[in-house]
């Protein structure tokens, strides 16, 4: 099971601070540093100093670490053409020497797009099916070819498809909880499938959706990876669970029916339910980005358990 630390930046964070707890998860022993793709905060929080950008993060972070993966649940597709998006991230690979993974989504949060004059269309999925195509195809395209797209939202032509990633293949993330499109469309352009905040049994469900789909569309189902994210609070007793509950606005049996919160033991016990259903990679959505021993109790005493 591989644990990887997954920051929401917009609830207020500074570069600094997302530098200290990528250089914290990198020196922990984790497996990657991902971050949201926000612009607004969310919930009763100031979100001060106000928001960073994803790629531009992660451009920094891919200079100034050396071993983790560096990605994004999700990129928000409203929030950048696939063309330039596609340059974006293979130029952060790069930088990172061939570290980065593209979590794509269509983008829901409407009052940030109006906060920050950014168009909502109504149909984003078709959009982000086009986008899906037109970055995956772009980084295919061998040097010297070009790539030619006509679509119902999206047109290039003659584009020279560069500059190419470090990497052969960036893995590409797709996720969600919808039942009959987004399965479909991980099934074919993913190399990773997310359930974010899901139950046990919602996450086998929608597990059993992707794979079936992945068949039908002539693959086989375990060249996905099948991964959750979730809420972590661990403490080493009560009162410090209760502690990191309070200081995330969380009280502690909701984070322990819908996340991992409890003693370490707990939350082992608990992602072993998550392994028994075919999840392989938890991301933990770390709230408090001040409480770093908070990452080295899980590194010591969850994930060790789990290694």
């Amino acid at each position: 099971m591989d644990l990887r630390i997954f920051t929401e930046p917009q609830q207020g964070a500074t570069y600094d601070t997302l530098l200290t707890v990528a250089k914290a998860t990198e020196d922990l022993g984790f497996d990657a540093f991902f971050r949201s793709d926000h612009y607004l905060k969310m919930g009763n929080v100031d979100g001060l100093p106000g928001p960073t950008d994803a790629w531009i993060t992660l451009a920094g972070l891919a200079r100034e670490t050396k071993r983790i993966r560096l990605g994004t649940l999700m990129t928000a597709g409203t929030f950048r053409l696939p063309g330039v998006l596609a340059i974006q991230v293979a130029q952060v690979d790069q930088m990172s020497g061939g570290r980065v993974e593209l979590g794509l989504g269509a983008g829901w949060f409407e009052e940030e797009h109006a906060a920050y004059g950014i168009p909502f269309p109504k149909e984003k999925f078709g959009r982000l099916e086009e986008q899906l195509e037109i970055v995956t195809g772009l980084w295919q395209t061998k040097v010297g070819k070009t790539f030619d797209f006509h679509g119902r939202f999206y047109d290039l032509t003659d584009s020279p498809a560069l500059p190419k990633p470090a990497q052969e293949k960036i893995p590409v993330l797709i996720g969600g909880h919808g039942a009959t499109r987004t399965p479909r469309l991980a099934a074919r352009y993913a190399d990773e499938f997310n359930i974010p905040f899901a139950s046990i049994e919602d996450s086998r469900r929608q597990f059993g959706r992707v794979r079936a789909a992945a068949e039908e569309a002539g693959r086989r189902a375990d060249d996905l990876v099948y991964s959750n994210a979730l809420v972590v609070c661990v403490g080493r007793n009560d009162a410090e669970v209760a502690r990191r509950a309070a200081a995330i606005g969380r009280e502690v049996d909701e984070l322990k029916a819908n996340g991992l919160a409890g003693s370490p033991a707990e939350v082992v016990e608990k992602i072993g339910k998550y392994a028994e259903i075919g999840s392989q990679r938890i991301y933990l959505q770390v709230l408090d980005l001040d409480d770093l021993d908070h990452l080295e109790l899980i590194s010591a005493e969850v994930q060790s358990q789990l290694a």
